[in-house]
């Protein structure tokens, strides 16, 4: 089964069981998913990871509008936002903590022989395949230059 008809059936129980935060995000989701079928034209099909790179987009935008919000004191907007952006987080593939990104930026430095912050590009093109999904590119940009740094 896919992971766009995984995410249909999930609506679907939802709004069996009236649950008003999880619907209204699930057909946010839905919706961006019918989107990118509708760009797909001829094949008309999504696939699971083009899903999982719309779900990857749309938890960013809900942790920036998250801050946004913390930052103008509308914490009400911001839980609402954060209630989403977990819902969303139960599709996503298991984010990398800190440790496990590290060994694998430290892998892909040494597996490009980078020497300095002139292999930025070299060491994110080797380590961006690698966390696609799992970890957010600024957080894995900021950890490359440390280490080149």
């Amino acid at each position: 089964m896919a992971l766009s008809d995984d995410i249909q059936a999930d609506l679907t129980a939802a709004m069996k069981a009236r649950d008003a935060d999880r619907v209204a995000t699930l057909r946010m989701v839905v919706a961006a998913i019918r989107n990118a079928k509708v760009a797909a034209r001829s094949s008309g099909e999504v696939t699971d990871a083009q899903t999982l790179d719309l779900l990857a987009k749309e938890a960013k935008s809900r942790t920036e509008a998250a801050e946004v919000y913390a930052e103008a004191g509308r914490t009400e907007l911001a839980d609402k936002e954060l209630r989403e952006l977990e819902i969303i987080r139960g599709y996503l593939p298991t984010q990398l903590d800190e440790a496990e990104l590290r060994d694998i930026v430290d892998a892909a430095i040494a597996d490009t022989a980078a020497a300095g912050p002139a292999d930025l590009g070299r060491v994110m093109s080797a380590v961006m395949p690698q966390v696609k999904g799992r970890a957010d590119g600024k957080a894995v940009n900021t950890m490359v230059r440390q280490r080149l740094g």
